[in-house]
């Protein structure tokens, strides 16, 4: 591979880089590492913020199935008003000796008038006189939940603000202060019960207030080496989920982005690894790596971008499709590897991303196996059923070591939804067949059907060319059944690889007899070796322009390149060299095509060779075929013809006995029928 090349090549890498950067995370993730029933092996936790105690899914599904879904919950209007007008009163307040006390009475009177007051008559009660653990504040038309009992009562409000300003004034009489000022009467109820809205929610017995009361700032979460029972787990998911929703991150921009973009390295340098060490064919292809690169992008991006406008429904993503619309294109070992890495970033991004990665990475190896199995017609059905099988059984195995809680039936139905949407989206296969220039299994065996227009026009102007095209197919379908090859690859290759002799099919001899030209009207007649030579030669330039004209795939195409490799073209070269020909010109005798570079091209190229020149044997014993097939492939190897190939010395073995046996079968000894005669009576 040339630099320029190489560069290129890198391109799709670099722009999958970016691409990554631009979409990973912009908010950073609070790292909490912890378990129930556990000890607590960081530092003591202090709540650095205030923030709401979230109810687990258990909790409130309980609540609106039971009696908490007719739980009373009054709703009161937080007046902002009254607080600016209090608050700037305040502020303008002339106390004389004691002006000192003015920026604390200020601070103090915000602090009670944001947690809230009330009449003294306290929280409106329910119809039973009970008085509701929850209420809702509406504050700039936003409503959120707070415990009842942390809202002050007027009186209570008034003494709070005495014992504070008491506290830190000792010398001062602060009472009297107070009373003289008017302060007092600054401090007023801002929490109005808004009635209306009350009845109105009330009527909604769905109606579940989220969360179970609030933690303070300064409030002890939890303590070095104490358990981390149910509870404090439920008060560290909710602190998490609150830093991350609202506090973001602390540190330097630069840092960030340098953090991501290592991450976002990372991802690409093991993708380029896999390929490389997988299969490094697909770097000659430009096309199989943007397709390739291309479904993997696509499925990176649900794991980063799904997770920020919705992370529950992560379940319901159908990570199983990639390996499926893959697998036709590409070897298992490199699907498989590819796969693991586009869930990285669930690792990275998700809530639950180890528990999502295992489950999708189960699923998906089991599918690669299965769908090779279960492909056809109804049979996508119950692959896909056994997926969704493997994915619940995994998820279940997550939950019975407590990693993920909730119920059971949302994550059932939506990876359920994952299971089956494969089937939906997998004809999106023959689309990306067709743009992408691929070639499938299913494309494989239209192309092999001999009803196929362009193997009906070969038929019909080479008709000797194509039934050894036949012949050659068959042949090489056993030897690549043998060695594990590419069946279908390999007959599809065999059926076109001599279709550029349909140029000039009197060229060659197996079409003289049907043609009519045999004898003194054959084509080399009165030619010279040189010339009968080119001709012969050109019918791989001619199969290749064919091919192309008629949009074949390239890997078909590389057949017709491949299939005599850079030999010569030893008939009329012998006979060149025994009428005085000068050996120096021994390259216009040779063909300029390709080396085999596949097992599927190699076995292509030895039983083009085989089936040719058997026609030429006489003796029809076991030992006359093995030393038939034994030179020609030494005569392949001599002149280097599987210098490029990737085909073992034991799989080479296995394709030279499959050919000896395959010409018993065809040329073995018949049993010589009497003649019988007729006798008249």
């Amino acid at each position: 591979m040339n630099p320029s090349s190489k560069k290129i090549i890198l391109l799709p890498f670099l722009a999958l880089f970016a691409l990554l950067l631009l979409t990973m995370p912009r908010v950073a993730k609070l790292s909490l590492d912890y378990s129930k029933g556990q000890p607590w092996k960081a530092e003591t936790l202090i709540a650095p913020f205030d923030f709401p105690i979230l109810k687990t899914n258990e909790q409130i599904l309980d609540e609106m199935s039971g009696s908490g879904a007719s739980q009373f919950t009054p709703y009161y209007r937080f007046s902002s008003e009254t607080v600016d007008k209090n608050l700037k009163t305040a502020e303008n307040l002339d106390l004389g000796e004691f002006n000192f006390l003015k920026g604390e009475i200020v601070s103090t009177m915000s602090d009670l008038f944001n947690t809230g007051i009330v009449g003294d008559d306290g929280v409106v009660s329910d119809g039973n006189g009970n008085t509701p653990q929850l209420l809702y504040i509406q504050k700039d038309k936003r409503a959120s939940s707070f415990p009842s009992e942390e809202v002050y009562k007027l009186s209570d409000a008034r003494s709070v603000m005495l014992k504070t300003l008491s506290a830190s004034n000792p010398d001062v009489n602060v009472d009297s202060v107070l009373s003289a000022s008017g302060v007092y009467n600054l401090v007023v109820p801002v929490l109005s019960y808004d009635k209306q809205t009350t009845d109105l929610v009330a009527a909604n017995n769905n109606t579940v207030s989220p969360t179970l009361g609030y933690v303070k700032a300064g409030q002890l979460i939890v303590s070095q080496g104490e358990i981390v029972t149910a509870e404090i787990a439920q008060m560290l998911d909710s602190y998490k989920k609150e830093y991350e929703a609202n506090m973001g991150y602390s540190g330097s921009d630069i840092l960030f982005w340098i953090g991501n973009g290592i991450l976002a390295a990372a991802i690409v340098l093991l993708l380029y690894l896999a390929i490389l060490y997988c299969d490094p064919s697909i770097f000659g292809s430009m096309n199989r790596l943007l397709y390739l690169l291309m479904i993997l992008t696509i499925f990176m991006l649900a794991g980063i971008l799904v997770p920020r406008f919705e992370p529950g429904l992560l379940y319901m993503v159908p990570f199983t499709l990639c390996p499926l619309i893959l697998q036709p294109f590409y070897k298992n070992r490199l699907i498989l590897a590819c796969y693991a890495i586009s869930l990285l970033p669930l690792l990275i991004c998700a809530e639950q991303g180890i528990v999502i990665y295992t489950v999708f990475l189960v699923g998906g190896i089991v599918c690669i196996y299965t769908s090779s199995h279960l492909s056809k017609g109804w049979r996508q059905f119950l692959n896909a059923l056994v997926v969704y099988a493997v994915l619940m059984l995994v998820y279940t195995g997550f939950r019975c070591i407590d990693m993920v809680g909730g119920g059971m039936l949302r994550p059932a139905v939506l990876l359920f939804a994952a299971a089956m949407l494969p089937i939906a989206g997998y004809p999106l296969t023959f689309l990306f067949e067709r743009v992408f220039n691929l070639v499938s299994p299913t494309r494989l065996t239209e192309l092999a059907d001999i009803s196929n227009p362009l193997l009906q026009e070969l038929e019909k102007k080479a008709p000797g060319t194509f039934q050894h095209s036949l012949q050659v197919m068959n042949m090489a379908d056993a030897a690549a059944r043998a060695i594990g090859a590419d069946v279908a690859l390999v007959r599809a290759g065999a059926l076109y690889h001599d279709i550029g002799k349909m140029r000039n099919p009197r060229c060659f001899i197996e079409n003289e007899s049907m043609l009519g030209v045999a004898g003194e009207n054959s084509y080399h007649s009165g030619q010279t070796p040189q010339q009968s030579a080119s001709d012969i030669i050109r019918h791989v330039s001619d199969g290749v322009e064919i091919a192309q004209k008629h949009h074949l795939p390239s890997v078909v195409i590389d057949f017709i390149r491949t299939h005599h490799g850079t030999q010569r073209q030893a008939y009329f070269y012998d006979k060149f060299l025994k009428d005085g020909g000068d050996p120096a010109q021994a390259s216009e005798f040779e063909y300029h095509g390709s080396k085999p570079q596949t097992q599927e091209q190699i076995i292509l190229m030895l039983c083009d060779s085989v089936e040719a020149a058997s026609r030429t044997l006489k003796d029809y014993s076991a030992k006359s075929f093995e030393t038939f097939v034994e030179s020609i492939v030494s005569g392949k190897m001599a002149s280097g013809q599987f210098e490029d190939a990737q085909i073992t010395v034991k799989g080479l073995e296995t394709v030279k006995t499959v050919l000896k046996n395959y010409l018993s079968q065809i040329y073995h000894e018949r049993i010589a029928y009497p003649k019988t005669k007729n006798n008249k009576q």
